[in-house]
């Protein structure tokens, strides 16, 4: 019967110690995909994307209205053309379209590259933010995105963002 006593006194010293100091740790919650929609780097980041792909994505432009056309003069003079003539023009817009496929294909995967390469140095910015913050209003522990539920009272997301240039 003592020793049962004696344990449940440590345990309750253990959890008292425990609440006590858990007490004194300072958490704070980030909300990444509020970041990513506000942060002003974003914005310039998709400018940049669309500068740097925009040729790219007017030539296929104009590559779909060739093919358009094309399809259309060929409907329109199908019947009037030789068959060695027809043969010929469907071969060579069907060509035209296995080269806009794989052109698109190709803007396609260097676009997700490039966003993936802005996105990579985007969240270094934010983990430097999120770091400085948290050092300078003195947090024990920041967490990111994944959280089942945090209280607006550790939300430091506006912090973040205020160093990052917004708001």
């Amino acid at each position: 019967m003592g020793n049962i006593l004696r344990n449940f006194a440590i345990v309750g010293l253990i959890t008292f110690a425990i609440s006590t100091q858990a007490a004194e740790i300072k958490v704070g919650y980030v909300q990444v995909d509020k970041i990513l929609q506000d942060a002003p780097q974003t914005a310039e980041s998709g400018k940049k994307l669309e500068r740097e792909f925009s040729p790219r994505s007017q030539e296929l432009d104009r590559m779909s209205k060739q093919i358009k056309d094309s399809e259309a003069a060929l409907d329109k003079e199908g019947l009037t053309i030789s068959e060695t003539d027809r043969r010929n023009k469907e071969r060579d817009v069907q060509n035209l379209k296995i080269e806009f496929q794989r052109k698109q294909r190709e803007l396609r995967e260097d676009i997700n590259i490039r966003k993936n390469e802005e996105l990579s140095g985007l969240q270094d910015r934010i983990n430097k933010a999120v770091q400085s913050v948290a050092e300078t209003e003195g947090y024990d522990l920041v967490v990111y995105s994944g959280v089942a539920y945090a209280s607006k009272k550790i939300d430091v997301t506006d912090k973040v963002l205020k160093l990052l240039g917004k708001k």
